[in-house]
């Protein structure tokens, strides 16, 4: 008995081997085939392929250098990108002060639209002392002082005045784009002869008629300068303003400002080009610049301008002034 098990059991693992084996081929043999079998009864159905789904792209992660997609919910709820469209506007009323106040002030120098002017004004829309300014606490100074060595004079107008200003040229930087242009819309064609040509030929009487004539300097201006805005410019800059483009004047050599320094061993004279409390500094006649120190009124220092009065003037012009001399000026053809 023990010498016939063991080949016995032999047997009996090979069969169960092979059993084996031929069901694994089997089942292989029927996943690699499709199924046509109808579904019975305690028999599973085949189930069909699923293809695959197009991942979502507002799942999708960005490419590279791409910024990423938002709704209009939470670029609504996203804070303006620039401190200019972030200070909030001030009431209507002031708004409204400051816009007439700005055109009778400051639009001669610094134009309409605050862009700059023909009198070399900056543009106030990109200038940082107004980007920086809150409530006037950098502006006001600059009015009411003045920047010696240049065209902008200083104007003795209330603080209230000069704040609704600011706040209106808040308002320009707001509406304005991201990158500080003009409030969108067509541009604004503005209509200079709206003044009283009667009241302009007054004011020149008493004010204009000790230096100019309109039978002789100003003897058809009009027709010299047939566009309003620019003769407006031209008078209230005292001839400064020369038009736009490269070959644009400012100011006539005649017109410059000229100073006398004298010193203990010398005496400077030529054209100003700035002044302060500290420093006086001219153009010579051999095209070279000299700076002087001052302390108090050492050294000497004597200007001429032929543009003092005028300067002088632009303090106390109002809009209606600008608006009654340019009609009067308009009529000398």
């Amino acid at each position: 008995m023990r010498g016939r098990g063991v080949p016995t059991l032999v047997i009996l693992l090979g069969a169960t081997l092979a059993a084996s084996l031929q069901v694994t081929a089997q089942n292989q043999n029927a996943a690699a085939q499709p199924t046509t079998q109808q579904p019975g009864a305690g028999a599973p159905a085949a189930q069909a392929p699923v293809p695959p789904q197009p991942a979502d792209p507002a799942q999708q992660p960005p490419a590279h250098g791409e910024q990423p997609q938002e709704d209009e919910g939470e670029r609504e709820r996203r804070p303006p990108p620039f401190p200019a469209h972030q200070r909030p506007l001030a009431p209507p009323a002031v708004l409204d002060r400051g816009k007439t106040m700005y055109a009778s002030m400051c639009s001669a120098c610094h134009g309409a639209d605050a862009r700059g002017g023909q009198l070399g004004g900056v543009n106030l829309l990109r200038s940082p002392t107004v980007l920086g300014d809150r409530d006037g606490e950098l502006v006001l100074p600059i009015v009411k002082n003045g920047r010696p060595g240049t065209a902008m004079a200083a104007m003795p107008m209330p603080d209230d005045d000069i704040k609704a200003i600011v706040a209106f040229l808040h308002s320009l930087q707001a509406a304005g784009s991201n990158q500080g242009e003009p409030p969108p819309g067509p541009p604004v064609e503005l209509n200079i002869l709206v003044g009283d040509a009667k009241a302009g030929a007054a004011y020149f009487a008493t004010t204009c008629a000790s230096c100019h004539s309109p039978s002789d300097d100003l003897a058809g201006i009009a027709s010299r300068v047939p566009d309003a805005k620019l003769l407006q410019n031209l008078w209230v800059s005292g001839g400064r303003a020369r038009g736009r483009g490269p070959g644009r004047r400012r100011r006539k050599v005649e017109q410059a400002a000229t100073v006398r320094v004298t010193l203990p061993n010398e005496v400077l004279q030529g054209r100003l080009v700035r002044i302060d409390d500290f420093l006086v500094t001219l153009a010579l006649d051999d095209g070279t610049t000299r700076s002087v120190r001052r302390s108090g009124g050492t050294p000497a220092v004597e200007i001429t301008d032929a543009l003092a009065r005028h300067n002088a003037l632009l303090a106390g012009y109002t809009n209606k002034t600008m608006h009654d001399v340019t009609a009067y000026l308009a009529t000398l053809k």
